[in-house]
């Protein structure tokens, strides 16, 4: 009996320690990418990452698609490179203010939308970054159509120059490790497995006494401010904010990256992100029209791999085995 015990346990701790060596060997090949490949590429992918995971703990924990989540992405953006240029706030401080700014910016749109269900919520969301779209082209900080250019990275905490490439970079993979671990923490808290219940079935979460509109609220603001982070740290690493972040097609690109990568995982939209950007950046300099390219993958994920190709793994018999199931229904 106590020998069943005993190999029962070890079973329960294999998955654990599977998914401890997969984190440990990805976080080293971060580390020594740089060596490998592009900074500027490497950051971009970790920004958009970042972008596409905060989405996710929107649409896929939540249950709540928003067309409007460039507006976060792209305030954040204006409102950090506005900061750090015209106020010569160090670059720290900067990306605070855009998450600030994202998460204002997310609990009124939030606020608005949170009230509708389905397609009904995602228009308003989409109308509502739309507005926020021509306010950025009208408004006199963002400098319209030229954006704000020339942004300077600045010193880090007063002493780390940020205008070195290796500096930058593991400030970026810091901030997007952060960024991941905070995701990871609040999807697996008792506030996370209420919004996936919330997700699942909503009329038993509020039979069950649950107040939703302000569960479903806080889980937009969170997801706006972890998108700010990212849309700040981006205006850094590129050194402008323009109208690109703030349009709708910001938005339905983040959707593209969280879909192919699978939704409700926390490793599908990074595998999402970076196949996209990827794409964008070999595709750039070639004849190929990327969107179309991008286009016949999207079409090629979504019939052969449904739960995006990340969630299809983790359904796949190793990925029982690995420990890495994936329950969220479709």
């Amino acid at each position: 009996m106590t020998l069943t015990l005993e190999l029962e346990k070890q079973k329960e701790r294999a998955p654990v320690v599977v998914q401890a060596v997969l984190l440990g060997a990805g976080l080293i090949f971060l580390l020594l990418a740089p060596l490998f490949f592009y900074p500027v590429f490497l950051m971009k992918l970790l920004c958009f990452a970042l972008f596409a995971c905060a989405f996710n703990l929107l649409l896929g924990y939540t249950g709540l698609l928003s067309f409007g989540h460039a507006a976060f992405f792209g305030g954040a953006a204006y409102f950090t490179a506005h900061a750090v240029k015209e106020w010569g706030v160090s670059p720290e401080i900067g990306i605070l203010i855009g998450v600030a700014g994202a998460a204002l910016l997310g609990a009124v749109i939030g606020f608005l939308a949170i009230r509708r269900q389905g397609i009904y919520f995602a228009m308003i969301t989409l109308a509502l970054a739309q507005m926020f779209y021509f306010f950025c082209l009208q408004a006199g900080f963002t400098h319209g159509e030229d954006g704000i250019q020339s942004v300077p990275r600045g010193f880090l905490f007063g002493f780390i120059d940020l205008s070195h490439w290796t500096s930058m970079y593991y400030f970026v993979l810091a901030v997007f490790v952060i960024g991941i671990a905070a995701i990871w923490r609040i999807i697996n808290s008792p506030f996370g497995m209420i919004l996936k219940s919330i997700r699942e079935n909503e009329t038993r979460a509020i039979s069950l006494g649950y107040s939703v509109a302000n569960y479903k609220l806080a889980a937009f603001v969170m997801s706006a401010a972890l998108t700010g982070l990212a849309g700040g740290l981006k205006a850094l690493v590129f050194q402008f904010a323009t109208l690109t972040d703030v349009g709708w097609q910001m938005s339905g690109e983040v959707i593209l990256m969280t879909l192919l990568g699978g939704i409700g995982t926390l490793i599908g939209p990074i595998f999402g992100a970076g196949l996209v950007v990827t794409l964008q950046n070999y595709l750039a300099t070639s004849e190929f029209p990327v969107t179309i390219i991008t286009g016949v993958v999207f079409m090629v994920c979504v019939l052969l791999f449904r739960r995006g190709v990340v969630g299809e793994f983790y359904n796949s018999r190793l990925g029982r085995r690995l420990g890495f199931e994936h329950r969220h229904k479709h």
